[in-house]
């Protein structure tokens, strides 16, 4: 198939497209960079320029391309993974992610693209018993981040999945971890967590749901071949709690265990959503992407060895 691209420069959009290359489809990229162009290219990738906010240019370039799939991928998240960094980067990535997918997605349908897949999250399930899956409502009344968040993945949703003319897929991903990620041995958490500035809040109960990147590719690219219109939760067989997967995490990183630090010294050092996601976090179930995609996500890569592994 030809498939349009948006947001393949970024950390899932890099094995994306080498996932799409690998099984012979042929890709169009987007980008704004003359340099990421060449790029591009020289990866066998067809590059097409224009600024995401740019409403006409990237309606040319996707009625220029004329693919049957979009791929959307677009988001702006810093190196660092902080509460400041990421307050601080809120405002662009959800321009990008509403305003920019806005124009992606009028240009696909003004190109007669028969198959839309847009980047959303996994993990913003309602609190509460056992694993969310693609029916558990979304936490508009968490952490302010977090309900922030919440309210911007069901208006993109919406915006797809109500379109009568595409065959829309949101995929909700995990939180991603492997090349390029804050969660590498080369990445900002990992140098957090050397540091012991990482912590447990509380007893550690919040419950984190991840997936390797290459996975998410691998799923990505089975959803734009054969995936059923709607919702997908793209995560591994393993929800974990923070308690879990953090102290693992540190030990496979020879890294000092992480200090353990209570709720109320959680909210005056990091606020509301350092104790949601201590604390409150929902795991996600995959059962339906293994059913209808076929996915088999890897085991979490810290987990695989480890004693915490063998003890919980």
């Amino acid at each position: 198939m030809k498939i349009f691209v948006a947001g393949a420069t970024g950390a899932i959009g890099r094995p994306l497209i080498a996932q799409l290359l690998t099984k012979g489809h042929n890709v169009v990229a987007l980008t704004r960079s003359l340099e990421r162009a060449r790029t591009l290219t020289a990866q066998g990738v067809e590059p097409a320029i224009a600024d995401i906010f740019d409403a006409d240019a990237v309606k040319t370039a996707i009625i220029g391309a004329q693919p049957e799939v979009v791929i959307e991928q677009l988001t702006a998240l810093p190196k660092t993974y902080t509460g400041e960094s990421m307050s601080a980067a809120a405002p662009l990535n959800q321009h990008i992610r509403r305003e920019g997918g806005a124009n992606v997605l009028a240009a696909a349908q003004a190109a007669g693209v028969r198959r839309y897949l847009r980047q959303s999250i996994a993990f913003w399930g309602i609190p509460g018993a056992g694993l969310a899956d693609e029916e558990t409502p979304l936490a508009f009344d968490a952490s302010p981040a977090v309900a922030a968040d919440a309210n911007l993945v069901t208006e993109i949703e919406r915006d797809l999945l109500g379109n009568p003319n595409l065959e829309g897929i949101a995929l909700r991903y995990g939180f991603l971890y492997g090349p390029g990620t804050w969660f590498a041995p080369d990445g900002d958490v990992a140098q957090q967590v050397r540091q012991q500035q990482f912590p447990i809040v509380g007893n550690g109960e919040g419950v984190w749901s991840w997936v390797h990147i290459e996975d998410a590719a691998i799923a990505t690219v089975a959803a734009a071949e054969r995936g059923n219109p709607g919702i997908y939760l793209i995560t591994d067989d393993r929800p974990l709690t923070v308690r879990e997967w953090l102290s693992a995490y540190a030990q496979w990183l020879n890294a000092p265990p992480p200090p353990q630090i209570s709720v109320e010294e959680a909210l005056r050092i990091g606020g509301a959503d350092a104790v949601y996601y201590g604390t409150q976090m929902r795991g996600a179930s995959n059962a339906l992407a293994k059913r209808e995609l076929n996915f088999q996500p890897r085991p979490l890569e810290w987990m695989v060895n480890s004693v915490v592994a063998h003890a919980s």
